[in-house]
């Protein structure tokens, strides 16, 4: 049964006391009532879940459920503050396009030409027998193209043993600080040849605050969030965004959840593109709506089609996104999205290369967050996602299948 488009003539059906509204006719309230009880069992098993959906034109569905802190009397609701992680990377890999389409900015240009520090980028290839790190010059330079796609070489400690060896024999912080340790940050492979996710769109964001001659934060609340009307999406909390902020939980080894200290959201320090933003579910849903539009938010025009058509192309060829490995079992599990199927990667996200049974179709963007936030965006059923928990390690098994219930009943909802 459609529920998008003009077919839509009632205001949003309440959901219940904390649950969610459907924009539909009297006869879909069966399905808000099924979207409605997976989030509340989910909580369950984790603290609390917002969740909502949308098509090209309106939303589809909004749900929050359980509590932002397990210690405290705080229930999660759509305002909601979330630490996003990686959901920063599609937003700055957007902002980075729309330099590119301003010729501020080139895809296949070395990226040392525009971010000097990273000219002299190396190749690790081993440790000496003494522990040291052997580098070497890689054979062809790093390009814009490269780090969004994730295929430059660039990794993280979290998932990469090397990458962890590294930072210990030579004491680098798992991101740059500063111009200095960005130099020094090395790489797995000759650039465009294989996929890794790691630091990337950190560097992407600089070259972000190259081409517009602002710091990252800045330039993407004028290329985008300013547009969009996503009023909560920064990396400086304000007081009253913090008093609405969820906050991170780790889950021990006996599937017991507490609340641990994870300071985010106070300012913008070196501001680094992969990971620095928080911001609410509504406001990541009008990001992902435009994208829906190609480009465009309420006949204003922040992409052009081909852009977005190419953010959702295969950019690393014949490689595979492969499955990330954790040498941090704290932060992330191993993690495999859609695991036994191909997965590519665009400019800014994830790729799928089938249907996902009662889900997404192939061809769908999609990425998450560290601390377990999804999104997906599905350009041939004219739908997206957003699902936002904050519970520790990455790949939660109860933050998963959260992710995987709502999705099929939206794809339920929408027939």
């Amino acid at each position: 049964m459609p529920y998008s488009g003009t077919n839509m003539d009632v205001a949003p059906l309440s959901g219940g006391p904390g649950g969610g509204s459907l924009n539909r006719k009297d006869q879909g309230k069966i399905m808000i009532a099924a979207i409605d009880r997976v989030l509340e069992q989910a909580c369950a098993r984790i603290p609390g879940v917002v969740a909502a959906a949308t098509t090209e034109t309106e939303t589809l569905y909004e749900g929050a459920f359980g509590r932002r802190d397990l210690t405290a009397d705080a229930p999660m609701t759509m305002d909601t503050v979330f630490w996003l992680a990686s959901m920063t990377k599609a937003l700055v890999s957007a902002g980075a396009m729309q330099h590119v389409e301003a010729g501020r900015l080139a895809l296949d240009a070395p990226i040392g030409d525009t971010l000097p520090a990273l000219a002299g980028a190396q190749l690790l290839d081993g440790f000496s027998e003494s522990g040291a790190p052997v580098l070497r010059a890689p054979s062809r330079p790093v390009t814009l193209r490269h780090l969004l796609s994730h295929s430059a070489g660039y990794g993280y400690d979290t998932w990469n043993e090397e990458i962890a060896r590294y930072m210990k024999a030579t004491g680098l912080p798992r991101a740059p600080n500063d111009w200095a340790q960005a130099a020094r940050m090395p790489l797995l492979f000759e650039p465009g040849t294989r996929w890794n996710y790691g630091i990337n769109t950190d560097f992407v964001g600089k070259a972000v605050e190259a081409a517009s001659g602002k710091r990252l934060d800045e330039a993407l609340a004028e290329q985008l969030f300013a547009p969009l009307g996503m009023t909560d999406t920064t990396v400086s909390l304000t007081a009253a965004q913090r008093a609405r902020m969820a906050r991170v939980h780790g889950r021990a080894a006996d599937g017991s959840l507490a609340p641990i200290e994870w300071p985010v959201g106070n300012g913008p320090g070196f501001c680094m593109g992969g990971g620095s933003f928080c911001g609410t579910a509504s406001d990541y849903l009008r990001f992902l709506r435009m994208l829906l539009n190609q480009g465009t938010h309420e006949g204003q025009r922040l992409l052009w089609p081909r852009t977005v058509a190419e953010m959702g192309r295969n950019q690393i060829g014949a490689a595979h996104v492969v499955p990330m490995r954790s040498s941090q079992p704290a932060r992330s599990t191993n993690f495999e999205a859609f695991p036994g199927m191909a997965k590519k990667w665009g400019l800014g996200f994830l790729l799928t290369t089938e249907d996902v049974p009662g889900g997404r179709r192939a061809g769908s963007m999609a990425w998450a967050g560290l601390g377990n936030t999804y999104f997906w965006v599905d350009p041939t059923r004219r739908v997206a996602g957003v699902v936002m928990m904050q519970v520790l390690p990455f790949g939660d098994a109860a933050c998963l299948d959260t992710l995987a219930e709502f999705e099929r009943a939206v794809y339920a909802a929408i027939g």
